[in-house]
């Protein structure tokens, strides 16, 4: 089944992990159990199914690409728009995603094919991580 698995694959902004099982993330990257994954999903429409987005930053949200939003209740998500991306997250219509490294470590290739149950090819390259923005209802931080 495709909830289980862990994929590595070329996301809109990295090489990473997708899935839809947070505890096999967390325990392929080791990393703290508390900490939230970003939610990439593949419309606004069900972004709308998780979380509100304040009426502020609703074309913010609806416009960016390559962005991750923190939301007022602490969980992050990014609208996917990059076709090759969207080719999986229409299968999964949604998925945690993180790079695909050890907590606190630089890529390696040979981990993230050794860690991954399912790889999508083409793999091309390790551009820049995502912009995150924390939005409140009145203002907005960007975070990285």
């Amino acid at each position: 089944m495709l909830k289980d698995k862990v994929f590595l694959t070329q996301t809109d902004t990295t090489i990473g992990f997708v899935s839809q099982n947070v505890e096999k993330l967390t325990s392929i990257k080791e990393r703290p159990p508390h900490k939230h994954y970003i939610k990439a999903v593949n419309s606004l429409h069900t972004l709308q199914t998780f979380t509100r987005v304040p009426k502020m930053h609703k074309n913010r949200v609806r416009r960016s690409r390559k962005t991750t939003f923190i939301m007022p209740n602490t969980h992050s998500y990014r609208v996917i728009q990059d076709t090759h991306h969207l080719l999986l997250l229409d299968r999964l219509v949604w998925a945690y995603t993180t790079s695909a490294n050890l907590s606190n470590h630089d890529y390696d290739k040979k981990f993230a094919k050794k860690s991954a149950d399912v790889i999508v090819e083409p793999l091309t390259d390790r551009r820049q991580a995502s912009n995150i923005y924390k939005l409140g209802t009145k203002k907005i931080q960007r975070i990285r």
